[in-house]
């Protein structure tokens, strides 16, 4: 998932975004988007509410961009 969060609150959020059950990993990182996290839930349906009761709802995020890995 790419995060966009605001302005200084990149360090912040990461931390809030490993906390979610289901985050393997979340790093700031330097580039257009302010925060890489990935997850991994047990089926698909999972995967909304994490991001919109959990994520989207970590102050500071902005935008959200969930890219689904098809192999492993």
């Amino acid at each position: 998932m790419l995060i966009k969060v605001a302005r200084g609150r990149a360090l912040d959020v990461a931390t809030k975004i490993q906390k979610v059950a289901g985050v393997k990993v979340a790093d700031a990182v330097t580039c257009e988007y302010d925060v890489i996290a990935s997850f991994e839930v047990p089926d698909f349906t999972v995967i909304g509410a994490t991001i919109v009761e959990k994520i989207q709802k970590i102050d500071g995020v902005v935008k959200t961009v969930t890219c689904l890995a098809l192999t492993r």
